[in-house]
C-alpha cells in the first residue's frame, strides 16, 4: 500500500524519484536523513515527519502547513536555534515505532503549501542548509535502495482520520479478531457501519432475513431502487457495500439457533440486535458457557398523545461480571408481550443510530479506546428526559 500511494501521487513521486528516502508509515508521511546542525555545532541526521492527506489513494493538498521532526533541534552553523521554524518542543509518540520531539511552523504567503512535495521540500531546504554550508556533500537526496512490502491491512485504503488526529495507537486497540453481529436490522445495521471503520480483523454477520423497502429507512446509506429489486439477504447486501471500503467481512444468511450455535465460540466478542426472545435467550446461554463477552441492545417504543416516547438498553456481559443478566433480568427474552417495554417493533432511524453508537462507544471502553471510570454493564437512556444511566458497575 505504502509503494502504491507512492506511486499514484506525482508530488510523492517526485520526491522518490529525487533521492529522497521518503516512507508511508502508520499513515504518516517520513522523509529520513535529512541533515542538520546541532547546539554542539556537529552535523546529525533526523526525520521529518507530516501527517498525510488523501482522497482514496493518492495525496490531495496538505491539511496542515505544520511538520514534526525527530531529533536534536536543527540550528544554524554558529549551535543557535532556527527561530524562523521553532514552534514546540515536546515529544509525542504517533505511533508505536514513530517518535517526534519537535513541530515546526513555517507558513508559506499563499497559505499553504499545495502539495507534499513543496512542503516538505521547503522544510528540508531551511533545516539543512547550515549543515551543507559546513559541509557541502550532505544532502537528504541519498537514494536509498527502495524494497517492496506488502503492508497488512483490513481496509482497501489508509485509515487517514486516526493519523490526522494523533491517535493510531489508540485504534491499534481495537485490533480484534473475530466478532460477530447477530441480526441486521436497525440497530445492527448501524453498529456494524461503525464497527467496519474499526482494525477489528474479521466481521461475522449472521441474519437469515432479506433487505427490503422498508429496511431501507431505518439503515445507514441509501439504496438504490434495483439494489431493493434484487431483495438480497441483508448479510450480503452489506457485505457487498462495505467491501468497498474493507476487507474481512464474512456473510452468514442464517438465524442462529442449536443448530449453528457453535459457530459463535469462535468469536472474540459478539453484539446482539436481534428480538427474538427464544432464540435470544439460547444464544446468552451460550455466549457465558462459551466464556465470551458479548453487547445486547434493545428499544422500547410507546405512542402516547401521538408522539413518541421510550428506552433504549445496552447491557454488557463480560467474563468478570455476568450475574446481573439472570439476577436483574437485564435481557427481556420475551417474544410479543405487549406488557414488556422492549417487544415492540417500533424503529426509528436516529434512535437505532444512537442504540448502536452506546453499544460501540462501551465495546471500545472494554478494549480500552476510551476510559471507562465506572465499568457500568448496564445502560439505559430514557428519551422523554433526555436521561442516561449507568447501572451494575464492575
Amino acid at each position: 500500500m505504502s509503494q502504491q500511494l507512492i506511486n499514484r501521487s506525482p508530488d510523492l513521486l517526485r520526491m522518490r524519484n529525487e533521492g529522497y528516502d521518503i516512507e508511508i508509515r502508520s499513515n504518516y508521511l517520513i522523509v529520513k536523513n535529512v541533515p542538520y546542525v546541532n547546539s554542539n555545532k556537529e552535523i546529525k541526521f533526523g526525520t521529518l515527519v507530516s501527517e498525510l492527506s488523501l482522497a482514496g489513494d493518492v495525496t490531495v493538498t496538505p491539511g496542515t502547513h505544520v511538520a514534526h521532526f525527530s531529533g536534536d533541534h536543527p540550528c544554524n552553523k554558529d549551535g543557535s536555534e532556527i527561530n524562523q521554524i521553532k514552534h514546540s518542543s515536546t515529544p509525542q509518540q504517533f505511533a508505536q515505532d514513530l517518535v517526534v520531539h519537535h513541530s515546526f511552523s513555517s507558513k508559506p504567503l499563499s497559505g499553504n503549501y499545495k502539495d507534499y512535495y513543496e512542503k516538505m521540500t521547503t522544510y528540508i531546504a531551511i533545516i539543512s542548509s547550515p549543515a551543507q554550508s559546513l559541509d557541502s556533500s550532505v544532502t537528504a537526496k541519498t537514494f536509498p535502495l527502495i524494497e517492496s512490502r506488502d503492508e497488512e491491512s483490513v481496509f482497501n485504503y489508509i485509515d487517514t482520520a486516526s493519523s490526522r488526529a494523533g491517535i493510531n495507537l489508540l485504534s491499534n486497540k481495537l485490533e480484534m479478531g473475530k466478532i460477530a453481529l447477530v441480526g441486521l436490522g436497525g440497530t445492527g445495521s448501524y453498529v456494524l457501519d461503525l464497527v467496519v471503520k474499526t482494525p477489528v480483523k474479521e466481521i461475522h454477520l449472521f441474519d437469515g432475513d432479506k433487505f427490503l423497502q422498508h429496511n431501507a429507512f431505518r439503515s445507514p446509506g441509501a439504496p438504490s431502487i434495483d439494489e431493493l429489486r434484487a431483495g438480497l439477504h441483508k448479510v450480503f447486501y452489506y457485505a457487498n457495500l462495505y467491501s468497498k471500503m474493507r476487507k474481512g467481512i464474512f456473510p452468514n444468511p442464517v438465524y442462529i439457533d442449536a443448530s449453528n450455535i457453535a459457530q459463535l465460540d469462535r468469536m472474540n466478542f459478539v453484539f446482539l440486535c436481534l428480538d427474538k426472545g427464544e432464540a435470544k435467550k439460547l444464544i446468552v446461554e451460550k455466549l457465558e458457557e462459551f466464556g465470551i463477552p458479548f453487547i445486547d441492545m434493545g428499544i422500547g417504543l410507546n405512542l402516547v398523545d401521538n408522539a413518541l416516547l421510550g428506552v433504549m438498553r445496552v447491557t454488557t456481559s463480560t467474563i468478570e461480571q455476568r450475574d446481573h443478566i439472570s439476577v436483574k433480568n437485564r435481557i427481556p427474552f420475551s417474544d410479543g408481550d405487549d406488557n414488556n417495554e422492549y417487544s415492540r417493533n417500533i424503529q426509528i432511524a436516529d434512535l437505532n443510530a444512537l442504540n448502536a453508537a452506546l453499544a460501540v462507544i462501551k465495546w471500545k471502553k472494554l478494549c480500552g479506546f476510551y476510559v471507562d471510570l465506572e465499568k457500568e454493564h448496564h445502560s439505559t437512556y430514557t428519551i422523554d428526559g433526555n436521561m442516561l444511566t449507568n447501572e451494575d458497575q464492575l
